[in-house]
């Protein structure tokens, strides 16, 4: 009986650094979701897709924008526990959680409207599998907005990180049009894409 407090106990604090780190503004080059949603034509009614969802940092906004369907993919039960409890709170009734793996998305094909990818791809190998399931979801016009951390130059490797030139060049070659690159700080890029 100690044995399962100790693990629950740790379980929850596991999950906590987790949510915090998730949710640090530092971490995301200090762009509010909102801000980032923002340079985006979302539509009324679109349907987005946001794939490693995490703490639902771009799902809960995004679901306000758009109104219509927003499926928050991601691997680990908690997170999607804590997604669904955040769209209950905010009265968000289209938002969906998926349990699954990014390199296999179970949505049809050509049902998604904006997908969008925080601080997850650089944690996908080989990468190119999982850019071609967002692209096979993804409705032609659509956008792809990838939020990613700039590969160090000290050759630090405790963290998986790609360089915004080696992410745009995997975009390119599964099919997507770079429309615009920002980098709000020297750690952190944003690249928008279109099929």
């Amino acid at each position: 009986m100690e044995k399962h407090k100790h693990d629950e106990r740790t379980k929850k604090e596991r999950l906590a650094r987790k949510m915090e780190f998730l949710e640090n503004p530092d971490k995301r080059g200090d762009i509010p979701p909102e801000q980032l949603l923002s340079m985006i034509p979302i539509k009324q009614g679109d349907v987005i897709l946001d794939v490693g969802a995490g703490t639902g940092y771009l799902t809960i906004p995004a679901a306000k924008a758009t109104g219509g369907p927003v499926y928050a993919l991601d691997l680990d039960p908690d997170m999607l526990e804590m997604i669904e409890s955040k769209a209950k709170e905010y009265g968000l009734t289209d938002v969906r959680t998926i349990n699954a793996n990014i390199d296999d998305i179970p949505l049809p094909h050509v049902s998604v409207d904006i997908a969008l990818a925080s601080l997850v791809l650089h944690e996908i190998d080989p990468l190119s599998k999982s850019l071609q399931q967002i692209r096979k979801v993804l409705r032609p016009g659509g956008y792809f907005v990838c939020v990613e951390l700039e590969k160090e130059e000290s050759g630090n490797n405790h963290h998986p990180r790609i360089s915004v030139k080696d992410m745009e060049q995997e975009m390119v070659m599964a099919g997507f049009s770079v429309i615009k690159k920002l980098k709000p700080t020297d750690k952190v890029y944003i690249l928008i894409a279109q099929k």
